[in-house]
């Protein structure tokens, strides 16, 4: 499975668009675990790596990569494997709780603006913006006109960087119900990964369809061809980072990054 077209997962923007009609399950094993050998996924690795390299020394574009996903749709895993060849030079993760008291004094983009890419840079948001069209909406803390606000204010921001030269990609990391139960008890029962753990774990299990239809109007309102949203099927750990690996070079490779030139001519220095 070395994907070349990722169309048929990308939400794109339709009225039409239906989050359930996406697979939570990966495709039939055989058809790609050749492709996730530790041999295959280490030239994957390697090659992201060497992109990334580029990227940081052409200072031309730079590359925001936004995660979302329900509970232990597996995120921070995601951040840990795929990047697992990079270079850190060059590469950053930031993470959005709770907004701060000072953060809640500006508007709901300030805090996020701040740790977007510079040039040169590849930037991975765990959780982002999005929360604030989620969490806000479920929860019943911002009404329908505000969202839609929102869902405005976001399209442009995410236009502004595009301007700029920064290539977003938004990715939904699709897990099922069912899974989702099993990764929660995996952690109860794990002594080493109950410190994950958190009310709103279990609360927002109990508002899943609520969260399901944010999510629905907030791809669907906010995916464009130059920030689109990928929808990964992620109740496979290996086929997700697999899929993610593959979608980060491909994007890469897309932007057609060049060596920058030699700063000086090397033709006036000499070793000796």
């Amino acid at each position: 499975m070395n994907i070349k077209d990722f169309s048929q997962w990308q939400a794109g923007h339709k009225a039409t668009f239906n989050l359930k009609s996406f697979d939570t399950q990966p495709p039939p094993v055989e058809q790609w675990e050749d492709q996730f050998r530790p041999d295959n996924m280490q030239k994957l690795g390697e090659k992201l790596g060497q992109l990334q390299s580029l990227l940081h020394a052409g200072k031309t574009r730079g590359l925001l990569l936004v995660l979302q996903g329900m509970d232990t749709a597996g995120k921070d895993g995601a951040i840990r494997r795929v990047f697992s060849h990079v270079s850190p030079l060059g590469v950053r993760a930031e993470a959005f709780g709770a907004p701060t008291e000072q953060e809640l004094e500006h508007d709901f983009l300030w805090r996020i603006h701040q740790k977007t890419p510079a040039l040169g840079e590849i930037v991975v948001f765990n959780r982002s913006h999005y929360e604030d069209v989620l969490v806000t909406r479920v929860r019943g803390w911002i009404d329908k006109e505000v969202c839609q606000r929102r869902y405005d204010h976001i399209r442009s921001f995410e236009q502004l960087l595009a301007d700029q030269g920064i290539k977003i990609i938004k990715c939904f990391l699709n897990i099922s119900k069912d899974e989702q139960k099993k990764r929660l008890k995996e952690r109860m029962q794990d002594p080493h990964k109950q410190w994950k753990l958190q009310p709103s774990d279990f609360e927002d299990r109990k508002l899943w369809d609520h969260f399901e239809h944010a999510y629905q109007d907030a791809i669907r309102e906010t995916s464009t061809n130059e920030s689109p949203w990928y929808i990964i099927p992620a109740d496979s750990k290996h086929y997700r980072d697999l899929f993610l690996t593959q979608l980060l070079i491909h994007t890469l490779e897309q932007m057609q990054l060049q060596v920058p030139k030699s700063k000086f001519d090397l033709s006036t220095v000499s070793l000796t």
